[in-house]
């Protein structure tokens, strides 16, 4: 059929001529299910496989929602939507079949249809592999984002990076961190359709030519590049029962050059395919080990690699709709997701400038207009830099586009505050305090015309601190944003026992609007409530104990507390903490001080960057500490340590309906927001933590009563180390942290290498303890007395877990994606036409 018939087409028509085999009721996704397996995966039912069947009904899946994100493509388009594209380095989506059911709400009819034919969904949903493109919090945000979209239907796409093997998978070998590839596309991805059409070149290196046009105007040609294809994979996003369907589209990189057969044919077979391996490894690994030069290098290629891929893409789409390029920030607005992609503001400026042709002052206010950024971290070492030397031999053109941008906007700094050159070095993209580097954070801040922080506390530092010149200078430019979760995938998917038991005291629309947890208050004091949450508790913990057992080989008891801290694995989020009171607790039992000890297991999960080796000493040292209590027979139930590998988002499925104390530590003024300890009180755990991030927030949501916080205020940390912090006062005054620490650096964890832990050991005492574990110390462990004391009282630790889940609702993430399009993004929803 030719594409303008197809085109002029009632939707009705299209319908009826695609999809008429395809329908929703029972009987037809059996058929469809056993369609898809014969035609698809050439399978009998009595030789399919688990994954087979599993591969089957993601497809069936698949083909239904294809036409609600055909129909949204075709809305978007004709009605001249503004579209939101979200640039991140990661997605953690986690599994998608159960998450797609949920969305479209054909749960109870797919699950008939294939008990029908003998298979079991549960035992299918569990043989999908989380889809490895991502390492925390900052891509379970991104995913959360785009269930919001569509949910909300707002017009969006996610443009990311299809990474082959992911961050890593991790072993633990001897209490180690072992990294493997995650092979996670071994059994290949029934959700994504490549698309071998959508192709565009990225280029690296060469040299630019500067010449004068016949206008006079100075122009740029880059040449002499190597280059490298990106293609694109979709990935359908389906909204909450909204009828919308957006997308995800991720990058592989392709070489321009698959294989030489004359290198090949003189024998050189590693010749042959050795530009190939080069290209593609832009698209292999999630943030290479950057501790060397060539692992640097390939960082910044690879975040060039999806920018330039990414902003191409949403340019032709503009350019294919016939509107002046002036129109572009009315159709288009650009979010970048931290400062990875903050190269982005420099690819389109030169896609303006060199390919479309446009003055740079028009470029520049188009560009502006387009882009917001989204701040993750407050800590200097934490904002991405780059060499010059780095960026002039790898992008040549865009440090030139960076220099311009950088001297234009210093002399506006100049004109604002004459004579104040100590402002205008702090405010320079570009560093010169010893090696020149640029300073990814203040590029993506001048070229957005909005920036966002992620709980009130980090935007008010933002604000106060570490970018105070310029709120000084943009004072409307920072507004705040708090971070929010999904509450179909971390409440009504994860833990679907307590969902239901909500849904029968208040109705079930809370899954669309999460506000109405309030209506949950007034239950919150009823006996059989607290009774009923007991039990989905107490088998959340039954289910959870069966894994550990499974995966780890350590036992552990149901009926203990199960005190839990998953976070990725770094010194600010002070794992460390958390082991010096667990030694605590130990030494505690062997002297006979157990009165109003509450039993505990404490679970830790998290992955250590590849090259971050204290990180990694820390997780062996939780394996220690764990060795020596877990089998100490004196001890008993009363304690036990576990650390859980590999974690990701189907491991936080199972830990967090589970978890009844949320460990959240970091040292005050560090933690941009998190979003874990939103999950763990939505299901109903009592946070212990510092005034961190969204700790704060939480706290006023939850009351003072429901939340147990200690430790040092972001104020009060910077007037400690402001006045000469010393960990050897805190070492000195107090005998339980002094013990614990001699028992780390002398060996008591390590007798056959008595050494291994004093770098832990020297960390806090020679080194300044910089996040302060020991200033923390003596109030987290009072606060854990206190956690003691209301465990003993189970009908008030209830009550007060579902004030938790009651609170929650402020911290949804549709709320958050509707504050976004209302104060960054200007987008507004569209219903979809089908």
């Amino acid at each position: 059929m030719e594409a303008d018939n197809w085109g002029s087409m009632s939707s009705a028509s299209r319908r009826a001529l695609a999809h008429d085999a395809l329908g929703c009721d029972r009987e037809a996704l059996k058929k469809s299910i056993a369609q898809r397996l014969v035609y698809s995966l050439g399978k009998e039912p009595t030789t399919a496989t688990s994954r087979d069947w599993f591969h089957a009904a993601a497809f069936v899946m698949r083909d239904r929602l294809i036409e609600q994100w055909m129909a949204a493509t075709r809305t978007y388009e004709q009605r001249g939507a503004k579209r939101v594209y979200y640039l991140s380095m990661e997605f953690l989506t986690g599994r998608l079949l159960a998450n797609s059911v949920l969305n479209v709400g054909l749960g109870e009819e797919l699950r008939a249809a294939l008990a029908e034919i003998d298979v079991d969904f549960e035992q299918i949903r569990s043989i999908e592999q989380d889809a490895a493109l991502g390492n925390g919090g900052l891509g379970r945000l991104a995913a959360c984002i785009l269930d919001s979209m569509a949910t909300l239907s707002l017009p969006g796409v996610g443009y990311g990076i299809r990474y082959e093997y992911g961050i890593f998978f991790q072993s633990i070998e001897n209490g180690a961190q072992v990294e493997h590839p995650d092979t996670w596309l071994r059994y290949g991805n029934p959700w994504e359709i490549a698309r071998p059409e959508v192709f565009y070149p990225v280029r690296f290196g060469g040299r630019t030519i500067q010449f004068t046009d016949e206008r006079g105007r100075l122009c740029c040609h880059w040449v002499d590049t190597d280059a490298v294809f990106a293609m694109a994979h979709d990935t359908p996003v389906p909204g909450y029962q909204s009828g919308t369907v957006n997308s995800m589209r991720l990058w592989s990189a392709k070489a321009t050059r698959d294989f030489n057969l004359q290198q090949f044919n003189q024998g050189n077979y590693f010749k042959a395919v050795e530009q190939k391996t080069e290209s593609e490894n832009l698209s292999k690994v999630l943030y290479p080990d950057d501790s060397t030069a060539v692992g640097r290098e390939l960082r910044l290629k690879q975040q060039y690699f999806f920018v330039s891929a990414s902003l191409q893409d949403i340019v032709q789409r503009f350019m294919d709709a016939n509107e002046p390029l002036r129109a572009f920030p009315d159709r288009v607005a650009i979010q970048l997701n931290d400062t990875h992609p903050a190269i982005a503001i420099a690819e389109l400026m030169r896609l303006f400038l060199d390919a479309h042709d446009l003055e740079w002052d028009a470029a520049w206010d188009i560009t502006r207009r387009t882009f917001a950024y989204t701040n993750h971290t407050l800590m200097p070492e934490a904002l991405e830099t780059w060499p010059v030397a780095l960026f002039e031999r790898i992008l040549p053109r865009h440090l030139q586009i960076i220099y311009e941008i950088n001297h234009r906007f210093l002399e506006q700094v100049r004109r604002r505050y004459p004579g104040d050159e100590e402002r205008v070095r702090r405010m320079s993209i570009v560093s010169e305090d010893g090696e020149r580097r640029l300073k990814m954070a203040h590029l993506a801040i001048i070229g957005s015309h909005r920036m966002n922080g992620v709980s009130e506390i980090h935007t008010a530092l933002m604000r106060a601190n570490v970018f105070a010149d310029f709120d000084a200078l943009w004072p409307d430019l920072v507004v705040n944003v708090t971070n929010g979760i999904t509450p179909r995938r971390w409440l009504h998917h994860a833990n679907g026992e307590l969902a239901a038991l909500i849904s029968e005291c208040v109705g079930s629309e809370w899954a669309r609007d999460l506000e109405q947890l309030q209506q949950v208050k007034p239950w919150a004091d009823k006996e059989d409530v607290h009774r009923r949450f007991r039990q989905i508790k107490r088998a959340n913990k039954g289910r959870l104990a069966r894994f550990i057992r499974e995966r780890v080989g350590v036992v552990v008891d149901p009926d203990t507390m199960f005190d839990v801290q998953i976070k990725r694995m770094h010194e600010y989020k002070r794992q460390l903490l958390t082991v010096l009171h667990v030694i605590t607790r130990y030494n505690r039992i062997h002297a006979g001080r157990i009165e109003g000890m509450a039993p505990r297991t404490v679970i830790i999960s998290g992955k250590a960057a590849p090259g971050y080796a204290f990180a990694k000493l820390v997780i062996r040292l939780i394996h220690a500490v764990g060795d020596v209590v877990n089998h100490d027979r004196a001890v008993g139930n009363l304690l036990r340590l576990v650390f859980v590998p590999n974690h990701n988002v189907s491991n936080a499925e199972m830990i967090i309906p589970a978890a009844e104390l949320s460990e959240q530590i970091s040292t005050a003024g560090t933690e941009a927001s998190g979003t874990g300890n939103m999950k763990l009180a939505l299901n109903g755990a009592l946070t212990i933590g510092t005034l961190d991030g969204a700790n704060v927030e939480i706290r006023r949501q939850v009351g003072e009563d429901n939340i147990f916080i200690f430790g040092l205020t972001a104020e009060e940390v910077a007037a400690r180390r402001a006045a000469g912090y010393s960990p050897w006062e805190e070492y000195d005054r107090n005998d339980e942290l002094r013990t614990a620490l001699d028992m780390i650096g002398q060996g008591h964890f390590s007798p056959s290498d008595p050494t291994l832990f004093r770098p832990v050991f020297d960390r806090l005492m020679h080194h300044g303890d910089h996040f302060l574990l020991l200033a923390d110390y003596a109030s987290y462990i009072a606060c854990q007395d206190r956690v003691d004391a209301l465990y003993g009282q189970p009908d008030e630790w209830a009550r007060r877990a579902l004030l938790n889940v009651a609170a929650m609702g402020h911290f949804s993430c549709d709320r958050r994606v509707a504050d976004y399009a209302r104060l960054v993004w200007g987008a507004a929803p569209v219903k979809v036409e089908r």
